[in-house]
């Protein structure tokens, strides 16, 4: 079919998103694909069963709006345990289809014409967009490889009387670094006085190393009082296809979150948030996450000790960045291309999370996968002379 009329494009500088097209060209090539951040193993057994169970049990019709009450009441129980953040289950709790319709969510029920956003740039794509779609203006702040830092004061400088919200993601997607309490309190202290909303991308909480604490607003009352918080059930149970996700924020700003939510996905997979409602009566499986994924990142950092790249640090998340100027000049784009045809691995270009053109020459690889997975890919890239 073949539209007759014109199309006044909302977005028209974007297309395809990178993970798409790289998922794509590895399945073209028959490469191993370590660019989409998804598992290549299933999750856990006692998960998959009590999704059975739910659906044996007739929980198969809508969902409340916010999401089933049992779940919302473990989600707060659990917040309350780790970060000491008492939270309402039935007026700050939303229960949403993944994390990135929350972030979309939060951001079309907030930002109005002209209200500016900070985001921290390497971001993750859909930021950018959904404060385009909103009618708001995205202000950038460039984080650089290697270290990926924030100089607070330089935020300071992007704020103004338009500043609407500013956008947290920790454990950071791409670069793989966490935000410290000094961050958090830097962040308190810039927005304290005044109106500025935080909307917190928080869907790697349980992905971090090296014991470390995570650093969630939901531990400073300062910052919970103004923040939206976005978590991933899919994340920490390996099930990224389920699409389930949900926000937590003062019920002042989770009414206008609800508001936009109920015409945009109203419910959310009924069998899905019963199961999950079980599964948290279970810690052991999030609490177990840093050793376990910890292993998968040192395990491939350990196979990749005879190849040419330079991995920088990665602190949280299941990604792996890696410099690769010590084989060729290429753009990042280009040198991905070339990973998925010639050597059968598929990764992802770290440029392409920027808003400028910046190529810092390193590109993502995500470890989230069975060794011998990323044995075989290892093999391949230590191939690259």
């Amino acid at each position: 079919m073949n539209f007759s009329g014109s199309v006044r494009s909302k977005l028209p500088g974007v297309g395809t998103t990178i993970f798409t097209v790289m998922s794509a060209m590895a399945r073209e090539h028959d490469a191993i694909n370590l660019s989409q951040g998804f598992p290549d193993f299933n999750p856990d057994v006692m998960l998959q069963n009590a999704v059975d169970k739910a659906i044996r049990s007739h929980h198969n019709q809508y969902a409340p709006m916010a999401g089933l009450m049992l779940l919302r009441e473990r989600i707060a129980a659990k917040v309350d345990t780790l970060y000491k953040a008492p939270v309402d289950p039935d007026t700050e709790i939303t229960i949403t289809a993944g994390g990135t319709q929350a972030l979309f969510t939060a951001i079309a029920a907030l930002i109005g014409e002209n209200d500016e956003v900070i985001l921290f740039s390497p971001a993750y794509d859909s930021y950018a967009p959904a404060v385009k779609l909103a009618g708001g203006k995205a202000m950038h702040y460039t984080m650089e490889a290697p270290d990926f830092a924030i100089n607070w004061q330089q935020v300071k400088k992007l704020i103004t009387q338009r500043t609407r919200m500013i956008v947290i993601n920790t454990p950071h997607n791409p670069s793989a670094t966490i935000l410290t309490e000094k961050d958090m309190k830097e962040l308190e202290k810039l927005t304290k006085g005044t109106d500025i909303i935080i909307l917190s991308d928080e869907v790697y909480e349980h992905i971090i190393y090296d014991e470390k604490a995570h650093q969630s607003v939901l531990r400073y009352p300062a910052l919970a009082e103004r923040s939206m918080v976005v978590g991933s059930f899919g994340k920490t149970y390996h099930a990224t296809g389920w699409k389930v996700g949900y926000c937590i924020a003062p019920k002042e700003l989770m009414a206008e979150f609800r508001k936009v939510h109920q015409f945009n996905v109203f419910s959310v997979n009924m069998p899905m948030q019963h199961a999950y409602a079980e599964i948290l009566q279970h810690p052991h499986l999030y609490e177990g996450l840093p050793a376990f994924y910890q292993e998968k990142r040192d395990f491939f950092r350990n196979a990749m000790k005879g190849s040419k790249f330079d991995l920088l640090d990665t602190r949280g998340t299941y990604f792996q960045l890696a410099s690769y100027k010590n084989i060729t000049d290429e753009k990042d784009t280009e040198v991905v291309k070339w990973l998925t045809k010639e050597f059968k691995v598929a990764a992802i270009p770290v440029s392409v999370f920027y808003h400028k053109t910046l190529d810092p020459k390193v590109i993502r690889f995500c470890f989230a996968k069975e060794n011998e997975t990323l044995e075989r890919a290892a093999e391949q890239l230590c191939k690259i002379r």
